[in-house]
């Protein structure tokens, strides 16, 4: 097996996640800023840690609205992904995943480690990433355990391959 990377991709920062090589749990990595970079230039980066770290997969997280639907922020994360597919080449999958209240879960994981709310902000994004990884790599588990070499077909979040 090899390890996935979690995206949250924001407007500012776009934080990152690893798992370990087993993909079973995710863990923080880096918080990259967004801020004068275009959407290429941050694809390329994303696909230079991908390969760095060996990734089998990239889960980047969706912005769905409470109603479910997408909105312009999806579009623009939809966008990203098309360029980031190339860069990633034919050996690495891409999966979208529902981020709904990453951010929050975070914030929340943050404050139950007992870290000041106003020391969050520098590695908040790296935490969503961390959210919204752990949710896909649950969601395979329960999958192969529920129907071994079949995939299963239960919808825990996630928004699917792309």
């Amino acid at each position: 097996m090899a390890s996935w990377l979690g995206v949250d991709l924001g407007q500012a920062r776009v934080g990152l996640a690893l798992s370990d090589p087993a993909a079973r749990l995710a863990m923080p990595l880096a918080t990259l800023d967004r801020r004068g970079l275009d959407d290429q230039s941050l694809a390329e980066q994303i696909g230079e840690l991908a390969k760095q770290h060996q990734v089998q997969k990239v889960v980047v997280g969706l912005p769905v609205g409470l109603s479910g639907r997408e909105g312009l922020a999806a579009q623009q994360v939809r966008q990203l992904v098309e360029l980031l597919r190339p860069v990633l080449g034919p050996t690495t999958s891409l999966e979208l995943q529902d981020e709904r209240s990453s951010t929050i879960q975070a914030h929340r994981l943050l404050r139950l480690s007992g870290r000041p709310t106003k020391r969050h902000r520098p590695v908040v994004d790296q935490v969503a990433a961390q959210v919204i990884l752990q949710a896909a790599v649950d969601k395979s588990l329960i999958e192969c355990q529920s129907s071994p070499g079949q995939g299963g077909d239960q919808d825990n979040g996630s928004v699917g391959s792309v």
